[in-house]
């Protein structure tokens, strides 16, 4: 006589330790709820300082931390690397998505080149800093990590505004390709997840619309209908790429798009 049991499957991000650049709204902090949920022990790092740190408490004390980080200052990504590691001695995750939006929507000939500066010293620069000392720690630790990056719908095709922006995302989407033909060597894995426009605090602000209205803007860039993007798709292809699910996956920019790119 047999007998079986019903255990529980082990949580995707079991035992994983992960720092969200700009986690204190929007879709870092969908993420950092969902990776808790799977989890991992989350480090949110953001500008945000009061509300990084309700967001911390609201998931898990426990589990969550909140550490004050500006992406454009290097010693401030190095410091909460290695601050990550000196409290849960381990770094397994990176998502870098701290980012801005483009304000105001500018074309190349109106082109304001401190805005310009702005956009790409947080969208790119601050991603770039972000892998190298994400991968700095886990060559140091022999972890194979995943890092992920946030870029979006417009890093593979052009745009009639926000060129700063657009020019920022394709940056991205190099330094992911390049760098996980560095990194792979050393069983670190570098992705994209680049989803087209959403909702968020951010992007409501840049818009000067509310969610609801700018989710039925952005819903008529989409050819599938009846779904309309929010933080928690965005999430789930994090987790995706965060975890062990996609372990032979590097160098890879997951479109969450709903068509947008094949329109």
């Amino acid at each position: 006589m047999s007998t079986t049991t019903n255990q529980s499957p082990k949580p995707k991000l079991y035992g994983k330790v992960a720092i969200i650049t700009g986690g204190a709204s929007g879709i870092g902090k969908a993420t950092a709820q969902l990776f808790v949920d799977h989890g991992a022990v989350v480090v949110i790092a953001d500008i945000q300082d009061e509300l990084g740190r309700q967001v911390a408490e609201s998931i898990d004390v426990s589990r969550c931390s909140y550490v004050h980080c500006d992406v454009t200052k290097e010693e401030q990504v190095k410091f909460t690397v290695e601050w990550t590691v000196q409290k849960y001695h381990r770094l397994d995750i990176m998502f870098c998505n701290a980012g801005i939006c483009s304000r105001p929507p500018q074309t190349v000939l109106e082109l304001d080149l401190s805005t310009f500066d702005r956009v790409l010293a947080v969208n790119t620069r601050g991603v770039a800093t972000c892998v190298k000392h994400a991968a700095r720690v886990m060559m140091e630790q022999h972890v194979r990590g995943s890092i992920v990056c946030m870029g979006s719908a417009v890093a593979i095709r052009g745009r009639r505004r926000f060129t700063d922006y657009c020019m920022s995302k394709h940056a991205v989407l190099g330094l992911v390709r390049s760098a996980s033909l560095q990194l792979g060597e050393h069983g670190i894995r570098v992705n994209c997840v680049s989803p087209s426009a959403l909702a968020t605090p951010l992007s409501c602000v840049a818009s000067r619309m509310e969610a609801e209205e700018l989710e039925r803007e952005n819903e008529t860039f989409s050819s599938l209908k009846g779904v309309v993007l929010k933080t928690r798709h965005v999430a789930d292809a994090v987790l995706f790429l965060a975890s062990d699910e996609s372990e032979f996956i590097t160098g890879h920019n997951l479109e969450v798009d709903g068509g947008f790119i094949s329109t």
